[in-house]
C-alpha cells in the first residue's frame, strides 16, 4: 500500500483568474480522470481582487475529487503561492501549473508517463517551444540567460518554466530552501536531481490578461541575478581596480609632462567627464551593494513568506469518491 494518499497533487497558483478557475478544474478532472489517476487539486488564491475566491469556494463545494484552497491574506506573489501549494501536497508526484488555461493537462499526462516509466527521472520541466513576444523582450531574455549562466554556479535552461512535475523528494528539497526572496528557476536548479526537459506549446489565454509586465519581468531577473550570483559585486571590484590603475597611469603621465616638459594640464571638459564617470560608478556601486545589503537585512527578520487567511477543503465530501478511484 502506498504511503501517499493520492498519486498526483496538482498545484494551481491563482491571481485574478475568475474567468479561468472553473475551466482549469473541469479540464484537469476530465483529462486525469480518463486515465484513472488518483489526484488532488490545490488552488492558492494569491490575494485576488476579483471573484476568484468565490469561484474557488464553488469548486470546493461541487468537486468529487479532493480539492484544497489556500487563501492568502494579501497578494504575496506567485513564488510564495507556489511554495504554499507545495507545502500542502499529499501525492507521490506534484505538478505546478498556471491558472490561465495556457498549460494543458495533456502535457501533465506526458510528464506523468515519463516519471512512471523511468525511475532515474526525478523531475520533468516543460520548455516552451515557440514564444510570441516582441524583439526587445526576446533580446533581454536571451541576454539574461547568457549573463546568469556565465556568472552562476547552477545552470539555467532558457525557456524552462515553473510548469513541472516532481517526485516527492524534489518537493521536499524545494521546500527546504526557505529564503524570503525566492527565484524558482534558480531554486529548481540549485536543489539538483535528474531533470528531463519536455518541449511543449503554450495555449492562448482563455480569459483575463497576463500579470507579467516588462517592469515585473525585469525585477524578477534582478532577483535571479542577485539571489544566485555575486557577479555584480565582482564587477565593482574589477572596474574599481581598472579605474584606479588607469587613473594612476594618467596621473603619472601628467606629472612627468609637467616636470620634464613644462606642459601644463589642459582639458576642463575631460576633467568634468572623468568626475561624472567616477561619480556614476560610485552611485552604481552603492546601489548594487544596497541591493545585497537590503535583502540580507530583510532575510534576517525571518518574516513569513506568506500568511494564510483561510484554508478550505472537501476531503469529507470527496472521501468516498477517492476511495473508489484506482491508484
Amino acid at each position: 500500500m502506498s504511503e501517499y494518499s493520492v498519486k498526483l497533487s496538482v498545484v494551481v497558483p491563482c491571481y485574478n483568474e475568475e474567468g479561468n478557475v472553473d475551466a482549469v478544474f473541469d479540464e484537469a478532472v476530465k483529462v486525469l480522470g480518463e486515465r484513472n489517476i488518483s489526484f488532488e487539486m490545490i488552488f492558492v488564491n494569491d490575494g485576488s481582487t476579483d471573484g476568484t475566491m468565490k469561484k474557488l469556494r464553488s469548486v470546493v463545494d461541487r468537486a468529487r475529487v479532493p480539492v484544497r484552497v489556500v487563501d492568502f491574506s494579501r497578494n504575496f506573489g506567485k513564488e510564495a503561492a507556489m511554495m504554499a501549494g507545495l507545502a500542502e501536497v499529499q501525492g507521490e508526484y506534484a505538478v505546478i501549473m498556471d491558472g490561465d488555461m495556457q498549460q494543458s493537462p495533456e502535457v501533465v499526462l506526458e510528464m506523468f508517463d515519463l516519471l512512471e516509466g523511468d525511475d532515474e527521472i526525478d523531475c520533468v520541466a516543460a520548455v516552451q517551444k515557440q514564444r510570441r513576444e516582441g524583439c526587445l523582450l526576446s533580446f533581454f531574455k536571451r541576454s539574461f540567460y547568457k549573463i546568469i549562466n556565465k556568472a552562476a554556479s547552477v545552470e539555467f535552461v532558457s525557456g524552462a518554466s515553473d510548469f513541472r512535475m516532481m517526485r516527492r523528494p524534489v518537493v521536499d528539497a524545494v521546500l527546504s530552501v526557505s529564503e524570503y526572496f525566492r527565484f524558482s528557476k534558480g531554486i529548481f536548479s540549485f536543489v539538483g536531481f535528474n531533470t528531463y526537459y519536455l518541449p511543449y506549446q503554450a495555449r492562448e489565454r482563455a480569459a483575463g490578461k497576463t500579470k507579467w509586465s516588462f517592469r515585473k519581468l525585469f525585477s524578477y531577473a534582478i532577483d535571479g541575478i542577485i539571489g544566485f550570483t555575486t557577479a555584480p559585486l565582482r564587477f565593482l571590484t574589477v572596474s574599481g581596480t581598472l579605474l584606479s590603475l588607469v587613473s594612476f597611469i594618467y596621473l603619472a603621465v601628467v606629472v612627468i609632462k609637467r616636470i620634464f616638459l613644462g606642459d601644463p594640464v589642459q582639458g576642463f571638459a575631460t576633467t568634468v567627464g572623468c568626475i561624472l564617470l567616477l561619480g556614476g560608478l560610485q552611485l552604481l556601486g552603492m546601489g548594487i551593494m544596497g541591493e545585497y545589503l537590503g535583502r540580507t537585512y530583510i532575510e534576517t527578520k525571518h518574516r513569513p513568506i506568506y500568511i494564510k487567511r483561510a484554508t478550505l477543503d472537501n476531503r469529507e465530501n470527496s472521501k468516498e469518491n477517492s476511495e473508489n478511484t484506482p491508484e
